[in-house]
């Protein structure tokens, strides 16, 4: 069984049984039409309804759809998912970076961020000089930067820790 979670504040049972869909053990007799990878038209109680698969996010098992245009966001959470939390193993798969380290000897250039600043997997943090050439420093991670350890003007060695992570 599933726990389907939308907009985080409805959440329902959902089951495939003998190919039969049940939500919240009652059996649900719908017409699904696929109209595209993205994109399906269903029949439930003599209503029709557009549904459109906007975003998708396979690691969280998190989903952006809209139905007739309004959009939802769907978590599903699994019975897998549901024994790892309850076995206190849900968090193996978070990559957790608590700093970013110096990839080689150099001098900084320019610090791009500041403390408190939220940053996403990506974002430049730095610009670091080696080797007369400028190299930007990127985020391995989505965090908030805690504490910058350098300044603009500073030379560093290799593996000097430049920014913390909360």
């Amino acid at each position: 069984m599933n726990k389907v979670t939308v907009n985080n504040q409805y959440q329902f049972d959902v089951e495939l049984v003998n190919e039969v869909l049940q939500v919240n053990n009652q059996e649900v007799d719908l017409n699904l039409l696929k109209l595209t990878s993205q994109s399906s038209h269903i029949l439930y109680e003599n209503r029709s309804y557009n549904v459109e698969v906007v975003d998708f996010d396979k690691h969280e098992k998190l989903a952006k759809i809209k139905v007739n245009g309004n959009e939802y966001e769907v978590k599903v959470t699994t019975q897998l998912d549901l024994l790892l939390k309850q076995l206190g193993l849900d968090n193996l798969n978070t990559n957790k970076v608590a700093h970013v380290k110096a990839p080689m000897p150099g001098l900084v250039l320019s610090v791009l961020v500041k403390e408190g600043d939220e940053v996403k997997k990506g974002d430049n943090l730095l610009v670091l000089e080696a080797m007369k050439m400028e190299n930007i420093i990127k985020s391995p991670t989505d965090a908030v930067v805690k504490k910058i350890e350098v300044k603009q003007g500073d030379k560093i060695e290799k593996n000097a820790i430049l920014i913390q992570f909360v």
